[in-house]
């Protein structure tokens, strides 16, 4: 969908086209000025890390929503619940049994020797077998039924309290749109969060179990989000230097004295968790903490080691994952993807570098890419050499044609690039996934990024009941 007016218009949209037909032109401006001045005062922000001018920004937000139809969501819906379920299995094989390794449908080294493989967790098994607890999937559409997996994103997903407060806003701010559609809610959200955690405990917590939200600092890029959730949970923001570990049980520091913690909503990758076992430099971890982990008396979410399953060398081979661990082909396709570890897959690469996305296979919020058709000639020949230097560490996708969203910019309405983040969540009772998610927009007229950190904005997402 390009715009609304009147033409190539989606049936999902159709009410909405008729609204800003008949609204005052200036309405929209209107409410994104209220929609940005109740933002800055709640502080809904997130951090830039190297941006000399401001620590802090607010995400941009765009108040023409994003809609999908009920039939859509509920084929989405189903590629979601069967993809997190074949990780979770994925994860649960290959730090157990590795049947998935010994079968040839994923390269041993490509596991075993990753940065984000644990050794530690090898024959663990984390309450109900359930490593991804939170997963948020990226997806991408390039037709009118063609949505792809952009990317797994299985460690610390963040996202999920912008989809939260962008609903909110547009509640507050359109209650006659919402009078007019049947759009399916996200509040509940907290509440299935609530009782995953709950379901993770270790045995014989009880039917109460203490929950803490672990979170890096205020410095960290999402601490906005930390705090939101935290709050939103009613359990306590903690950071490292607030927990101890005693006799393999991990205590919280309060005015009543030491208080002992049953789940660990972690917003800290592995590398910084425990310095006693990973990084010894980390002032932000739990020195001990894997031992009490291990021992089996906290839960951790996610669970440690997931981020190989997110590793986007490993992305390639979803498509395998699924269809080994579920035994049916994957719902949800994978965007295609040059492997550049194998020597005709780089030859390729290299040949169309002025024309591919190249990723590198650790990398997140945008950094450390390639998008060739936007690039300088410099910019190419530098990452030819990184890809010459190092293949391994580096993936390359066609320049899709991402659909677009009709935003409202200076000129009015406009298309925008766009991608969406739905969140899945995964207890021992199944997997739930949240209707809708964070939309992400590309502001920037023509970009394919769109990552907040890149310059880019979020929307509200609607998924209509009927």
């Amino acid at each position: 969908m390009s715009g609304l007016d009147g033409s190539g218009v989606r049936p999902a949209y159709e009410a909405l086209a008729v609204w800003i037909t008949a609204a005052p032109p200036d309405l929209l401006a209107a409410r994104a000025r209220q929609a940005e001045v109740v933002f800055r005062r709640m502080g809904v922000t997130f951090a830039v890390y190297g941006d000399a001018e401001s620590n802090e920004r607010l995400i941009p937000f765009d108040v023409v929503p994003r809609i999908l139809a009920a039939r859509e969501w509920m084929e989405l819906e189903r590629g979601l619940k069967q993809r997190v379920a074949a990780l979770n299995a994925f994860l649960k094989d290959v730090y157990g049994p590795q049947d998935c390794l010994r079968a040839g449908v994923v390269p041993a080294d490509l596991i075993l020797t990753n940065p984000q493989y644990r050794p530690e967790m090898q024959g663990r098994r984390p309450p109900g077998d359930v490593w991804c607890h939170i997963c948020g999937v990226d997806l991408i559409r390039t037709g009118e039924d063609g949505f792809y997996v952009l990317e797994d994103n299985a460690r610390t997903p963040s996202g999920v309290s912008y989809m939260l407060e962008n609903r909110e806003m547009m509640m507050r701010l359109f209650p006659d749109l919402f009078a007019e559609h049947r759009v399916r809610p996200v509040d509940t959200y907290v509440d299935e969060l609530l009782r995953a955690l709950e379901a993770s405990a270790p045995a014989g917590t009880g039917g109460d179990p203490t929950i803490v939200v672990l979170t890096p600092g205020p410095y960290n890029s999402a601490y906005y989000e930390h705090s939101f959730l935290a709050d939103k949970l009613g359990v306590e923001l903690v950071e490292g230097a607030d927990l101890f570990v005693n006799d393999d049980q991990v205590f919280m520091r309060t005015t009543q004295g030491p208080r002992r913690i049953d789940v660990i909503y972690r917003r800290i990758d592995d590398d910084f968790l425990d310095p006693l076992t990973f990084r010894p430099d980390s002032a932000v971890g739990v020195p001990g903490l894997m031992t009490a982990y291990q021992a089996g008396t906290v839960s951790l979410a996610n669970a440690v080691g997931t981020g190989v399953a997110d590793d986007k060398a490993v992305y390639t081979f979803m498509p395998e994952i699924v269809e080994f661990f579920t035994g049916e082909a994957p719902i949800l396709k994978n965007v295609p993807t040059w492997r550049c570890r194998e020597p005709e897959a780089l030859k390729q690469v290299l040949d169309r570098l002025p024309e591919l996305v190249v990723k590198e296979v650790g990398g997140s919020g945008g950094y450390g890419m390639l998008v060739g058709p936007a690039a300088t000639r410099a910019e190419i020949e530098a990452f030819r050499e990184k890809l010459l230097a190092d293949p391994d560490d580096f993936i390359a996708q066609p320049t899709l044609q991402l659909s677009t969203a009709p935003t409202l910019s200076g000129d009015g309405l406009s298309p925008r690039h766009v991608d969406l983040r739905p969140f899945v969540l995964t207890s021992p009772s199944g997997v739930r996934v949240t209707p809708g998610g964070l939309t992400r927009v590309a502001l920037k007229p023509g970009s394919l990024v769109v990552n907040s950190s890149q310059g880019g904005g979020t929307k509200d997402t609607w998924v209509l009941d009927v």
